[in-house]
């Protein structure tokens, strides 16, 4: 009981080129993340960065275009949403898309945990089966980052409501979900309206030709 070997545990990497790549456990205070973000996250219990975490949070915070190819359940929402928690900008600077209202509000939910010490970030759902008008007027208050249905995220493009001039950063999350329910021509609607300067996130647990097409059509040198 009062001996136990000690164990480096090592993740097996895969990178863009197919060769499998050996790191060690990488801890979130490694990653240049805002000291405030780093202390909500160690309230949540997580101190090691998942694979998926390791190898995406720098390249977000480069601010290149990226795929990552991950299921359901491998701390996406970290991967992405960590680097976009930026309290001094006032404007709508994030736009996340995922296929369905249930998604919207877990992973809205969980960017407002990380972002928990720190003042002025504002984070909001939108999705279809919700009152419109109090969507309009939360967005009207201010938020940084808008996580939404395609079709409720297009809606409010066409309403104004949503104005996109200061997105720095879009995130496809579940994309092949998204292509599964439908919603191809929403995204590449949401993505051609959207400033030709900024940032392009694609994460899918599968790479279907048509999610393929949209990176080759909408990303720039993707890592």
């Amino acid at each position: 009981r009062g001996w136990q070997p000690l164990v480096l545990l090592r993740y097996t990497l895969i990178n863009e080129r197919g060769k499998q790549q050996f790191m060690d456990i990488v801890k979130f205070e490694e990653l240049q993340l805002d000291e405030r973000i780093i202390r909500a996250i160690t309230e949540m219990g997580f101190e090691e960065a998942s694979p998926i975490q390791a190898q995406a949070i720098p390249v977000v915070l480069e601010g290149r275009d990226m795929i990552g190819q991950a299921q359901t359940g491998t701390g996406k929402t970290a991967a992405f949403g960590l680097p976009l928690l930026d309290p001094k900008v006032k404007k709508l600077q994030a736009i996340v898309l995922l296929p369905t209202r249930e998604l919207a509000i877990q992973v809205a939910e969980e960017l407002r945990r990380f972002a928990k010490f720190m003042h002025g970030v504002k984070v909001l759902p939108i999705y279809g089966g919700q009152d419109i008008v109090r969507q309009i007027r939360a967005l009207k208050d201010g938020t940084q980052i808008v996580v939404g249905t395609p079709g409720r995220v297009m809606d409010h493009m066409r309403r104004k409501t949503v104005k996109t001039d200061h997105v720095h950063t879009v995130v496809l999350d579940e994309a092949d979900e998204m292509l599964n329910m439908g919603f191809l021509e929403d995204m590449e609607t949401i993505l051609s309206q959207l400033p030709e300067e900024r940032q392009t996130l694609m994460f899918s647990a599968t790479m279907p030709q048509a999610i393929a097409e949209i990176a080759r059509k909408f990303q720039t040198d993707p890592v």
